[in-house]
């Protein structure tokens, strides 16, 4: 897996588009009459207040302080950064909270503390506590982190849980209980060897030994050496608590004959020489970051028989913490737990571990553009496994609920699962998969704009992301300016100009269009200008001829006048079957609508030949075609000559026997509401429609464009399908980050 590259105006640009951050509040409820603000606020708020008052665990009820979890951090322990202080570890700490959020939502917010005293942290978190359903601890350093976590512990009735520590424990137990299932080996008889006596290596060697492992089989090393019961420098309780009975000084000595070793240390901390010297089967978990401390490859170099882990994505076997700590919460939450106890990690670790050992469903394959299977190479499962919301949260509840953590027990578990299973955004896996089918083609992708900044951005994404190689249309001296002036310099060796002056095709490319011209108006003075000056007419005539794999352009220009452009070259109307499919996604679903595009007032033929190239699109994106005819009537009522023609379409689809779901002509709260469709049982789809065809495109751009602007929908396209080359035509209005997604649409050829 390639590892992804990005520059500091990059990172910059993320955390700045489109709003400052990467979170937002919304409301729950409508705040639109008076009476709402009435029930919202005063004097409606009085009576759960009262309540709540009277019985405080109502507040689980009437607010939402049972799926709320405070990340707290003082930043003096930022991603290995060091002491960056409190506002420095915001960025990180927000971006905890989108893992929340966007893994198992759980609302999250971020709350960074300006003092580095403990007392102080201590006491603040403690007092606003009653807030939260929980506390995640973040980047706060050792020992200080010890303290804080112990006393909050005891002292407050919610979970409160040090990610740094825990989370990387119980990822690395996960990983560890596969180990040594593959390497036939039993926990309680394993020598363990950890280095790395920080947060994380105290944690992993605490829960290793909850979970079987000898004391007295378990060495932890430090900087200086051999954590040793009588040694005296660098001590502190929380190393003696894991001083061995030993002889062994260094970690070299410790690691002969070893059965694991788990590092939480530092790059190179181990060498070749270590590992050749461990026991048969050696399970070698280098979780350093940014950088292990042995490469994979080195290990394998000198004991092929070892299996390894590291805490980077570009390796197998990642120990992420975002596998554990989301689903954690949310089982804890569920329960309205008073704490993470052992049991809880261990449950936790247990299920991540089964997962693992268990089929890959096929999605997962396909997003990561190879099939995985339980080996060597994988004994953790991947953050973007569908399985882990509904298993993981349920594992770790009923271990709560056995040791008496629960304040309100579930019930009935199953009900519980399915719930779990339909909270997550399902339109996630559908972006992964697209964008690995398009790591995977490796096309050669034309940006035909290439004196736009969001163009350029765009390009240098493509290729630096791994996608494929860039070409962009350009003046060299003009792209180079524009570059520089994006602080992105260093890419302009990396893309490919490409323009009418520099390629020795433009002959070729005037004779073909001349050919298919000369009797539309054209002379070769109008071929002449379109091939060498129109940049729309020569990044088509490059992917006419072979020269790329696929086109992205129209983010400067009209999107009329661009298919208009592309017209001259491939036949891109409505007359030869072109059309526009948009994708709408908002709460999890997909909806296309189509034609937004091509058809200005389709017929009932257009129409079918639309669903069909709508159907097509749908194919691509990995979702199921049902398609819905739409219109102000339903199956004929109210009887009106401008909907006739939405009730013959799907006649004409009977005519051709197509293999998908069609019914119409319906209004749109019956397409896409199960509920309204219950009321004519005789309607054939099979669920709610994911593909609108709208009467007129006019119809189709007023529908997208209040979805997006009243609801919030995300949208992508217009998809141009229905050409016999990949071409994606941008809008105006795109970040650089919305023509990259074209890109990757039209590199895996969506349309």
């Amino acid at each position: 897996m390639a590892k992804t590259k990005y520059t500091r105006e990059e990172a910059l640009a993320f955390h700045l588009e489109p709003t400052p951050g990467k979170w937002e509040v919304k409301a729950t409820v409508p705040m639109t009459t008076q009476r709402d603000l009435s029930l919202a606020y005063s004097p409606g708020v009085a009576v759960p207040c009262e309540d709540i008052a009277e019985n405080p665990e109502l507040a689980y009820d009437y607010t939402n302080k049972g799926n709320l979890v405070a990340v707290i951090s003082n930043g003096t322990a930022v991603l290995g950064l060091g002491n960056l202080g409190a506002l420095g570890s915001k960025p990180v700490m927000e971006g905890k909270s989108v893992l929340f959020k966007r893994f198992a939502d759980v609302n999250s917010i971020d709350i960074e503390l300006d003092t580095e005293d403990p007392e102080e942290i201590i006491r603040a978190v403690k007092l606003m506590s009653p807030t939260f359903g929980g506390i995640n601890l973040e980047d706060i350093k050792a020992p200080e982190c010890f303290i804080i976590e112990q006393r909050l512990k005891e002292e407050c009735d919610i979970p409160v849980f040090h990610d740094d520590q825990h989370g990387t424990a119980v990822i690395c137990a996960a990983g560890l209980i596969n180990a040594l299932h593959l390497s036939g080996k039993k926990i309680e008889e394993c020598r363990i060897v950890l280095n790395g006596a920080g947060a994380a290596g105290i944690a992993c060697l605490e829960l290793v030994k909850a979970m079987g492992a000898k004391h007295d089989n378990c060495i932890m090393c430090d900087t200086k050496g051999v954590i040793y019961q009588g040694r005296s420098e660098g001590m502190n309780q929380w190393k003696s608590a894991h001083a061995a009975r030993t002889d062994l000084r260094t970690l070299e000595e410790a690691m002969a004959g070893a059965d694991v070793f788990l590092g939480v240390s530092a790059k190179g901390a181990v060498t070749q020489a270590m590992v050749e010297s461990m026991a048969e089967n050696p399970v070698i978990f280098a979780m350093a970051n940014p950088d292990p401390e042995i490469t994979p490859e080195e290990a394998h170099e000198v004991r092929p028989d070892a299996i390894v882990a590291t805490g980077r994505s570009d390796y197998p076997n990642q120990v992420n913490n975002v596998l554990g700590f989301p689903y954690l919460f949310r089982g804890a939450l569920d329960i309205h737990a008073r704490a993470i106890n052992d049991e809880m990690k261990i449950a936790c670790a247990e299920a991540l571990a089964a997962i693992a050992r268990e089929d890959v469903p096929d999605e997962v394959g396909l997003a990561y553009g190879k099939q995985l299977a339980f080996g060597r190479d994988y004994i953790i499962p991947t953050p973007f496994d569908p399985r882990l919301i509904h298993r993981i949260p349920p594992a770790v509840a009923k271990a709560g609920m056995e040791t008496g953590a629960a304040r309100r027990p579930i019930i009935d578990m199953e009900a519980y699962e399915e719930t779990l299973r339909g909270r997550m955004d399902s339109t996630a896996p559908i972006i992964r998969s697209i964008n690995n089918r398009a790591r995977q083609a490796q096309a050669r992708m034309i940006f035909a704009e290439g004196d736009d900044p969001r163009v350029l951005r765009a390009a240098v994404m493509y290729q630096r992301n791994g996608l494929g190689k860039a070409l962009v249309v350009g003046r060299e001296d003009d792209v180079k300016q524009k570059l520089e002036q994006a602080g992105l310099a260093d890419a302009f060796r990396e893309l490919e100009i490409v323009n009418a002056g520099n390629t020795r095709y433009l002959d070729t490319y005037k004779d073909f269009l001349y050919q298919r011209l000369q009797r539309r108006g054209r002379d070769l003075k109008d071929i002449h200008r379109m091939a060498a000056r129109d940049r729309h007419v020569f990044a088509s005539l490059m992917l006419a001829h072979g020269h790329a794999d696929g086109l992205v352009t129209g983010a400067t220009r009209k999107s009329a006048h661009v298919l208009e452009r592309i017209n001259t070259v491939f036949d891109a109307d409505a007359q030869h079957g072109a059309v526009g499919v948009t994708a709408l996604l908002l709460n999890g679903r997909i909806v296309l609508i189509s034609d937004t595009l091509v058809h200005e007032w389709p017929e009932q033929h257009d129409l079918a030949t639309i669903a069909e190239r709508a159907a097509d699109v749908a194919r691509h994106l990995g979702m199921e075609p049902r398609v819905a005819f739409v219109s102000f009537s339903t199956f004929g009522y109210p009887v009106s000559e401008r909907a006739q023609k939405m009730h013959l379409a799907p006649q004409v689809l009977d005519e051709r026997g197509v293999d998908f779901e069609y019914e119409g002509e319906m209004t749109v709260d019956v397409a896409l509401n199960p509920k309204a469709q219950e009321a004519y049982p005789f309607q054939r789809l099979t669920g709610p429609a994911n593909i609108l065809v709208v009467p007129a495109r006019h119809s189709a751009s007023i529908s997208v464009k209040l979805m997006q602007e009243m609801a919030g929908a995300t949208v992508v396209g217009p998809i141009l399908a229905g050409i016999d080359k990949s071409i994606q035509i941008c809008s105006t209005n795109m970040t650089a980050n919305d023509i990259l997604n074209m890109a990757v649409l039209a590199a895996c050829k969506v349309g």
